[in-house]
């Protein structure tokens, strides 16, 4: 695809984002950036102020790596000038994202979820050829609109992830994103702690199906009737066959094979496709259903999206495989509850002896302690040889029970499975990013010799 080219002029802009151009405004950008090291010609430099950094240290620096013209909070003291003055340079990106949705003029489809909304996504743009998706997990108030900023005019379909910390957060972006399709994979139990009630989780994530238009298309879970209130909308539904409602997408024949990879069954409105995902993990099956949905939404024969979305081979620490003396199973990206799960029954299903290293799963809020000692209980169930817990235990060892083994860091942890892991281990390392475990797997990979 060929590179954006906005060729807004700074007056467009300062209309746009409501500010006073201090400028010429005949000036065009070709990009919007923030990050002052961005080295493209014509680029205008958004400066954001963070709990731990302020963009607008970096404001005149900016015109030595391309930008042409700097936006910048009105109480910032900045005078350069070429500069858009705004009352909040955060508030104003959303702006400049909305105007740039308006632009385009392909499907676009609005993941969230508690868990799998990046698998999703990744599987999704996979699968459309042409597609425009959100990098990594660019799927906040700053991600979403840089993404969309950034969406080339050839691109055939535009794929944005978005997440939510509490109610309002969705619905902030509802101009950026403005989907034609909704997806929701799961509710699950993720950020109890800023949310407080399952309600108002739901609430937060039905937030992008309230901003679907008359005639959008929602994609939900079977399990979830909740999701389907919303009338003068279709209503695609992705799940298991077994249940007790047959969903639109169903996964059957589930199955994953000695080497972590899942096998199954999708049955469509257009016919059943046998799937063999090159992304390991259980979880692959739910996502690869909800993909399948927003393409059938999207009017895009299955017969062309199935292979590219089959063709995906995952993201960096979501359950890569790494396989040297023994394998290490790295899916330190993010943990909660339903993603842990996940990955448990995955490596319990892989050739050889199995070994997990688990780390906090976060803001669980009051549910903290109960959802980590069911993960532990499920550690003992599947067979697992060892638990080692790094940092906090929450539960996990009332789980598990006599034999867990805590590590008071990741460097207490490296000696301790040195002690334990054997050739031919599967050695699972997984919690959320603040416990920052992917240190440890790299060590593991490492020792491995892979």
């Amino acid at each position: 695809m060929k590179p954006v080219a906005l060729s807004w002029t700074l007056s467009d802009v300062a209309h746009a984002v409501g500010g006073e151009l201090f400028a010429d405004p005949t000036q065009t950008i070709d990009i919007v950036s923030t990050d002052s090291r961005s080295r493209a010609l014509s680029a205008l430099f958004v400066a954001l102020v963070g709990d731990t950094f302020d963009g607008h240290d970096f404001a005149q620096d900016a015109f030595g790596d391309g930008a042409v013209a700097v936006l910048v909070n009105r109480d910032s003291g900045i005078d350069i000038v070429a500069r858009i003055e705004v009352n909040s340079t955060s508030d104003a990106l959303i702006a400049l994202g909305a105007k740039r949705r308006a632009e385009i003029h392909v499907p676009t489809v609005a993941v969230t979820g508690t868990s799998g909304k990046t698998g999703t996504k990744d599987l999704l743009a996979a699968g459309i050829v042409g597609s425009w998706a959100s990098p990594s997990s660019f799927n906040n108030e700053i991600g979403v609109p840089l993404t969309v900023l950034g969406t080339p005019d050839d691109a055939t379909a535009l794929v944005l992830e978005v997440g939510s910390r509490g109610v309002g957060h969705i619905a902030l972006l509802s101009d950026v994103l403005a989907p034609d399709v909704s997806v929701i994979t799961n509710l699950g139990v993720g950020h109890m702690e800023t949310f407080g009630t399952p309600r108002k989780l739901r609430d937060a994530k039905y937030e992008v199906i309230d901003m679907l238009p008359e005639g959008g298309i929602a994609v939900v879970p079977v399990d979830e009737p909740s999701l389907r209130a919303r009338t003068g909308l279709t209503t695609l539904t992705f799940g298991f066959e077994s249940g007790d409602v047959a969903p639109d997408i169903a996964v059957g024949n589930l199955r994953v094979d000695g080497n972590g990879f899942a096998r199954f069954t999708l049955r469509t409105p257009d016919g059943a496709f046998e799937i063999a995902p090159q992304a390991p993990g259980l979880h692959q099956a739910a996502n690869a259903a909800a993909a399948v949905g927003a393409a059938l939404a999207c009017g895009i024969p299955l017969d062309t999206f199935v292979p590219g979305m089959e063709a995906f081979t995952g993201a960096a620490w979501r359950m890569n495989i790494h396989r040297g003396t023994f394998t290490v199973v790295n899916d330190t990206y993010n943990a909660n509850p339903k993603s842990v799960e996940n990955a448990l029954r995955t490596v319990a299903s892989m050739d050889g002896r199995h070994v997990a290293v688990l780390g906090a799963m976060a803001e669980l809020g009051p549910l903290c302690e109960q959802e980590h000692e069911v993960i532990g209980r499920l550690v003992s169930e599947l067979g697992f040889v060892k638990l080692i817990v790094v940092g906090p235990d929450h539960g996990y060892g009332v789980g598990f029970g006599s034999g867990v083994v805590n590590a008071a860091d990741i460097v207490d942890a490296a000696d301790t499975l040195k002690d334990i892991v054997e050739a031919g281990d599967v050695v699972l390392v997984k919690a959320s990013r603040a416990a920052s475990l992917e240190r440890l797997a790299l060590q593991l990979i490492e020792d491995s010799g892979s």
